[in-house]
């Protein structure tokens, strides 16, 4: 799968760092996407309705000609096909943003964890709190209640 880093975090944690940074830069660019999109859209919308009506027709021709037995075959097959590409384009995004979140974090938080688990190591543990056995807890004394004639 992934190749382990020599590092004092764990993969996952640059892999979180990377995406969020890449999530980031990505965000800077929307607004300008969004209106690109838009432009595109409304041209687009023309040209879809007219090519949806000519495949409709085309559709309901040819759904009465057609083996779904093959069909389903064929669509099994290219879906196990479709996993396994995607599984391996997975594993490669993965890696690469182990990288990249290493390269975001840097070496000053190594640094600085080294030296908090230096400070770690040197500080004595607290000693275990034992329980006063000796003395019994005081019972409650028990009250007399007035009397009313």
């Amino acid at each position: 799968m992934t190749q382990q880093t020599k590092t004092r975090f764990p993969a996952p944690l640059y892999a979180a760092a990377g995406a969020g940074d890449l999530a980031y830069q990505q965000l800077r660019k929307l607004p300008a996407v969004v209106t690109e999109l838009s432009d595109r859209a409304v041209a687009s919308l023309r040209t879809a309705n007219d090519t949806a009506n000519t495949t409709a027709t085309s559709l309901k021709t040819t759904a009465t000609s057609t083996d779904f037995d093959k069909l389903r075959e064929s669509a099994a097959a290219s879906a196990a096909a479709f996993a396994h590409a995607a599984q391996e384009r997975a594993v490669a995004v993965y890696t690469s943003l182990v990288a990249h979140g290493e390269r975001v974090v840097g070496t000053g938080v190594v640094e600085a964890a080294d030296v908090v688990n230096a400070d770690i190591a040197a500080t004595e543990e607290p000693k275990a709190v034992e329980a006063a056995a000796a003395t019994p807890k005081p019972r409650k004394r028990a009250t007399t209640r007035p009397t009313t004639k």
